[in-house]
């Protein structure tokens, strides 16, 4: 219980403190473009034409909003994130609970070098990131319509319990899970890629001494997790932009976002506007990126601005 509530309360500060850099990262995501493209350099050194970073954007919404502007939709986040740590933390212990009594029964313990194992605990892994976010999906979309907000200057989601009775009044109970199947499916690759990359890694690549699945973490988790995270980045950007599409808010509706039957025809505009502007149809190209980072943010090719609508077009 001890270790619950310290994960809880070291889970909330890093929540407040990232706060500001997710607020900017789903306006962003939306293509919410309230500052127009200013002349710069590149790390070459040539002139080119360059989004505001991170800090220029905060640093508009404290001008609109106040610096407490930045905090938008902290509530709901933070109830999702200790809810969240919670129901992690119990699935997680009932499934080793489970494996234990099951090896017991059967008088048998495996390796914990062999793949087998990296199999198992990641299974278990699956089962409880994906309880944890099945319970706090709600609070996630409440989040997020709280940010997309600003565009539009509404009040819509102004509190927790009021926006779960307007969500279920608007949308029903299928209203609290949008954008959940494609959340979940990145959260689910992109565990097995992170952890199988370790293994291989750490199997193949480096020398003898990595025998559990803790020391593996220590030598090449942060890696394969940042090239995981790379690669599954599509589905969090349309996750995102499901649960705010036709919600009701200026950001969730045309000209920002067309109304998007199912997240699969999301990906596919989002796809096909990717591949009309560069020559490369990998995932992570164009419009599959937008929002993942924020600093040295290059103008969309083939776009214009439009200032009316702050975004490009």
């Amino acid at each position: 219980m001890a270790d619950t509530a310290s994960q809880v309360l070291l889970g909330s500060g890093l929540t407040v403190l990232s706060q500001p850099l997710m607020y900017v990262k789903v306006l962003v995501q939306v293509g919410y473009e309230p500052l127009p493209p200013t002349l710069g350099r590149n790390i070459f050194g040539r002139q080119v034409y360059q989004l505001p970073g991170l800090f220029a954007y905060a640093k508009h919404i404290i001008n609109v909003d106040g610096r407490a502007g930045l905090f938008k939709g902290l509530t709901p986040r933070l109830c999702s994130g200790a809810i969240g740590t919670v129901v992690h933390g119990r699935v997680l212990q009932h499934c080793q609970e489970v494996d234990q009594a099951e090896e017991l029964g059967s008088n048998r313990k495996e390796s914990g070098s062999s793949l087998q194992q990296v199999i198992k605990e990641t299974s278990q892994e699956m089962i409880a990131r994906s309880a944890a976010t099945l319970v706090t999906h709600p609070f996630h979309v409440i989040t997020l319509r709280c940010m997309v907000q600003f565009i539009g200057r509404e009040t819509k989601y102004s509190g927790v319990f009021s926006s779960f009775v307007t969500i279920y009044k608007e949308e029903g109970i299928l209203g609290f899970f949008a954008g959940l199947i494609p959340r979940l499916l990145g959260d689910i690759l992109s565990l097995w890629l992170c952890n199988m990359l370790a293994y291989l890694i750490n199997t193949y690549a480096l020398e003898n001494g990595v025998s559990t699945m803790t020391e593996m973490k220590s030598y090449s988790q942060a890696v394969t997790g940042f090239f995981a995270t790379m690669l599954t980045y599509p589905f969090v950007l349309v996750s995102n932009l499901m649960a705010v599409n036709s919600c009701g808010l200026a950001g969730g509706l045309p000209p920002y976002a067309p109304a998007y039957p199912s997240w699969l025809d999301c990906w596919s505009q989002l796809h096909r506007e990717a591949s009309s502007r560069t020559s490369f149809s990998f995932i992570t190209q164009g419009n599959m990126n937008r929002g993942s980072s924020l600093f040295f943010r290059k103008v969309p090719t083939g776009k214009r601005y439009v200032w009316e609508e702050k975004r490009f077009h």
